[in-house]
């Protein structure tokens, strides 16, 4: 079965989708934070990321879900920043402090391919929410060179439903890490005390696409 986001990209309007979710780079509203910095002039704002992906790492994860790991993992690429600032998170250094290499489109395009190669099952962006432009990018290249894997958004469940829309036919599974319904608990420990409502939203527009 060929993935939704081959047909998108063959009709044209994954380009159309780049185009917006660039856009979206300058000033920056790719989450609900709208630091509104210039991302495309590599400013930073509350995420700690400009024009380029920046990623952790990348590899087979065994420690997913058991339907995505399968018997050959996960394809995990971990995001470097973060659109949350949750003072538990378990990969605190990744994200509060952004530590990782940026990656231009073809170099992330080239990642997932390498996953595929593999033998891992899906792709798993983990931590998308303020790649999204820059995944969204990537995504011709990997087609090209032939990427056909079912794509996993492992988020926070804090987006901008401006942002998520674009991805639309293009995610075949959202994986969103439910946090809180309690906006004072949620400016404690994430910062965000508009978390219950943006998420929220983000979960009635995830079902909408994927059901």
């Amino acid at each position: 079965m060929t993935a939704s986001y081959v047909a998108l990209a063959a009709s044209g309007q994954l380009q159309q989708r780049i185009d917006a979710a660039i856009e979206l780079l300058s000033p920056c509203e790719v989450c609900p934070r709208a630091c509104r910095v210039d991302r495309r002039a590599d400013e930073h704002g509350f995420c700690r990321t400009g024009r380029k992906a920046r990623i952790a790492s990348f590899s087979a994860h065994f420690g997913e879900e058991r339907p995505l790991v399968g018997t050959h993992g996960s394809g995990t690429i971990f995001f470097s920043g973060c659109s949350l600032g949750c003072i538990f998170c378990q990969n605190y250094d990744i994200s509060h402090f952004a530590r990782g290499r940026e990656l231009t489109a073809p170099q992330l395009a080239a990642i997932m391919l390498q996953l595929q190669n593999a033998g891992c099952h899906n792709i798993n962006f983990v931590t998308p929410t303020h790649i999204v432009p820059q995944i969204l990018a990537a995504l011709p290249f990997a087609i090209d060179a032939g990427l056909i894997l079912p794509l996993v958004y492992n988020c926070g469940g804090y987006e901008n439903l401006q942002a998520l829309r674009l991805l639309d036919g293009v995610i075949d599974i959202y994986m969103p890490d439910a946090k809180y319904a309690d906006t004072s608990v949620a400016a404690e420990f994430s910062d965000a005390p508009d978390y219950p409502d943006r998420v929220y939203e983000a979960l009635a527009e995830m079902h909408r696409q994927v059901g």
